[in-house]
């Protein structure tokens, strides 16, 4: 046995690089070894800045020998056919095998491939990973033509036993492995032997050198927090901006410095994105004020003078980073304070393209408005404050922090909108409607905040929807799939009762109005089921075109219906939120075929309704009741279903209880009768759990009948009265869900 170290010495690699790179070379170093005959008892990558590091144990000296036996052509088959079965196994005529077999005798190869020493195959696997690297990108320097993220300077490749260590022989367009490696640059940057993975660790440790990203993680952390708790402060907690700090650095340093005064009243999350996005450095505050005060930054060097000099001249770039906040920061403030206020930002708007063919921002901010406004009584909004703040929601969109900074749109909006003097429900929206983002991300709760959201949501789908730009695949090139998950999580966190189909019309309607301004009053396309009136008045778009005039002077407030193609578009995309709402639903352990039975029912827009009974039906389907239930009606629905396809008729007028002859069917015919009054007047009252109750109670009486009655009787009145009955069970519990499609 013995363990490999391998080393890929380079010019800084990217931070955001690292991690994967490190994965990438254990994954096609360990499985190419493993082709090779090479098997290990453990593996495991290490990376800096400057090195991606590779340690494996338990590796076998040499690759076992291989006998490998292949079956030929027949004896006396056509020389050609022997011919190319020899040149294929790589063996001379003679040394094949003749045997007997039931079809004759038949020409045996045995091939056998003798074990190959470690380090030749480390070589060839090395070469290859090396070669054929999966960096997100990659530079060629000088004259070879090997292709690298950064100019690869050394390849330490060492073999360890425990009778010594040796030099797997490696070149690379002029990189000739070999023990050596680099430590600090600056602080110890001599070559340095090494003999193993242990002894590498340890001198480069010496050579200021902190191999393992986590233990530089942690120690950051921990002098961090340190040095804020000593002077009464907090490090505000950012993991990502931890593990990017930790990748740029191989001998953390923290320093703590202090931000201007004039900076201090800066809204705490420009500072911080300030910071963050331009300096790498982590936001210090006060835990008493909120107030940002300090900044720590990480620097890969210890000085003479303890790091005066880097914090100076980082608080030197942080000063003019912060002038031009500061100076984003007031003038928009001086805007939003004016008689225009807010609206001066949304005029801009409108020369600014959403889509190609869904129009500007601001012909959208006018389609989230009109959606704002129809579902505000739904959430319990206000319909008047919804509409305001889906108007003013996306005005800070021009403003120049978040021009600067557009991960603060929305943040930025809420302050411009309480600067402005706006309801702080609008103020609020700004900032929210955004929510949620991610399955972890916060949901909004206020009213005003949900209809706001939920409109920019419904927006983007039927949009996107109208114009054919469906996800396909992996592909989700405008967050589709997330914008869904936004409104299933909003309805069912909110518990709103929200058909969604009439909304989507609605959306759509206005989407078809915007790609009629853009297309030029062409054609109207997607427009139904809405007031297209009031729709056409508000986009300033002659209600004449494309539209038959008479549809309009005798109904001009209604509704028109809506066709085939957009029914059919509504329902694809309704499609779409249920395949989302299974993946939801799946990970809170409700099973897919439970769904789908859900989903068959009427109502299915109405997600709050459908989620409610699937959780019902799940529960009762995990019970003893449910399990054999479900057995008695697939029982009744095939012999049902049987019999229809046989004699050509459908059995759904109900039994008859004078042609009854066993008391077991009788049985059944009082509980079918008693239970479907009671599971029909549960599901009105939306109470399901009752619903669930009424079946239970018809799981005996099920049991009991199968038991003990023979539904296919040779007198035909009979036969057709029990058939009748199992229709019973059928339309029963058919008014719960659709069981037909739950599996088992």
């Amino acid at each position: 046995m013995a363990d490999l170290l391998i080393e890929l010495f380079s010019e800084e690699i990217p931070a955001r690089m690292q991690a994967r790179a490190g994965e990438d070379l254990k994954k096609r170093m360990t499985d190419g070894l493993v082709e090779a005959g090479l098997t290990y008892a453990g593996a495991h990558a290490l990376t800096t800045p400057r090195r991606l590091t590779l340690a494996i144990e338990g590796l076998l000296d040499h690759s076992p020998t291989v006998r490998e036996e292949r079956k030929g052509p027949k004896v006396g088959a056509p020389d050609k056919a022997i011919e190319g079965f020899l040149r294929g196994a790589g063996l001379s005529r003679d040394q094949l095998e003749e045997r007997d077999t039931p079809k004759g005798a038949v020409y045996f190869a045995i091939i056998e491939k003798p074990g190959r020493p470690a380090a030749e195959i480390i070589a060839e696997v090395l070469e290859n990973t090396i070669r054929n690297f999966p960096w997100p990108k990659s530079m060629r320097w000088g004259a070879g033509s090997l292709r690298w993220v950064r100019p690869l300077h050394s390849i330490l490749c060492v073999l360890t036993r425990e009778d010594g260590s040796e030099v797997v022989p490696l070149d690379i367009d002029g990189i000739t492995s070999g023990d050596t490696t680099c430590g600090h640059r600056f602080m110890a940057p001599a070559r340095i032997s090494v003999t193993g993975f242990e002894d590498y660790a340890t001198k480069l440790k010496r050579a200021f050198v902190v191999l393992d990203p986590k233990e530089r993680e942690a120690a950051i952390w921990q002098d961090a927090t340190n040095q804020a708790f000593a002077s009464g402060l907090e490090v505000v907690d950012d993991k990502g901006l931890l593990a990017e700090v930790a990748g740029l650095v191989e001998w953390p340093v923290v320093l703590m410095g202090s931000i201007d005064a004039e900076f201090l009243d800066l809204p705490p999350e420009v500072l911080q994105t300030s910071m963050k996005e331009h300096q790498k450095f982590f936001s210090v505050k006060n835990p008493k004020t909120g107030r940002i005060e300090k900044f720590i930054t990480v620097a890969n060097r210890e000085t003479a003078d303890n790091g005066a000099t880097i914090l100076a001249g980082n608080q030197k770039v942080l000063s003019a980073r912060l002038a031009d906040a500061k100076f984003f920061w007031e003038n928009d403030l001086r805007i939003a304070k004016s008689e225009v206020g807010m609206e001066g930002w949304l005029e801009s708007l409108g020369n600014v393209t959403f889509h190609n063919k869904l129009g500007t921002q601001a012909a959208r901010i006018d389609r989230i408005a009109a959606l704002a406004r129809e579902i505000a009584p739904v959430v319990g909004a206000d319909a008047d404050l919804a509409e305001q703040a889906a108007k003013v929601a996306k005005a800070d969109l021009s403003s120049e922090m978040v021009y600067e900074f557009p991960e603060l749109q929305g943040l930025m909006g809420r302050y411009y909108a309480q600067a402005a003097g706006l309801p702080q429900d609008v103020a609020n929206a700004c900032q929210l409607h955004y929510s949620p983002l991610g399955p972890s991300d916060e949901v909004p709760t206020e009213p005003v905040s949900v209809a706001v959201a939920l409109a920019d949501k419904i927006d983007t789908l039927t949009g996107f929807w109208a114009i054919d730009e469906k996800p396909t695949g992996s592909k989700d090139p405008y967050a589709l799939r997330r914008a869904a998950l936004g409104v299933i999580r909003l309805v069912l966190e909110n518990g709103p009762r929200l058909a969604l189909l009439p909304i989507f019309d609605l959306g759509n309607a206005l989407n078809g109005m915007s790609a009629f301004k853009v297309a030029g009053g062409d054609g109207i396309g997607g427009i139904s089921g809405v007031k297209f009136e009031e729709i056409a008045r508000r986009f300033g778009v002659d209600v004449d075109s494309g539209v038959d005039a008479s549809t309009l002077e005798n109904n001009p407030t209604e509704t028109l219906s809506i066709d085939g193609s957009i029914q059919e578009l509504l329902n694809n995309l309704l499609s779409f939120f249920h395949d989302r709402l299974k993946v939801f639903l799946r990970d809170q352990g409700i099973r897919h075929d439970v769904i789908d039975a859900c989903i068959a029912m009427e109502g299915n827009d109405d997600l709050t309704l459908l989620v409610k009974r699937a959780r019902a039906l799940e529960a009762f389907m995990s019970s003893e009741d449910g399990e054999n239930l479900l057995q008695g009606f697939k029982r009744a629905n095939n012999i049902l279903s049987q019999a229809e396809e046989k004699d050509g008729v459908e059995y759904s007028y109900g039994a008859d209880k004078k042609f009854i002859e066993d008391a077991a069917e009788a049985a059944l015919f009082d509980a079918l009768a008693a239970g479907e009054g009671a599971i029909s007047s549960a599901i009105e009252a939306e109470d399901f759990a009752a619903a669930m109750g009424g079946m239970a109670a018809l799981r005996a009486p099920v049991d009991a009948f199968f038991e003990a009655v023979q539904v296919n009787s040779d007198n035909q009145v009979v036969r057709r009265n029990r058939l009748n009955l199992l229709s019973q069970i059928r339309k029963v519990c058919g008014q719960v869900a659709d069981l037909s499609r739950i599996e088992g």
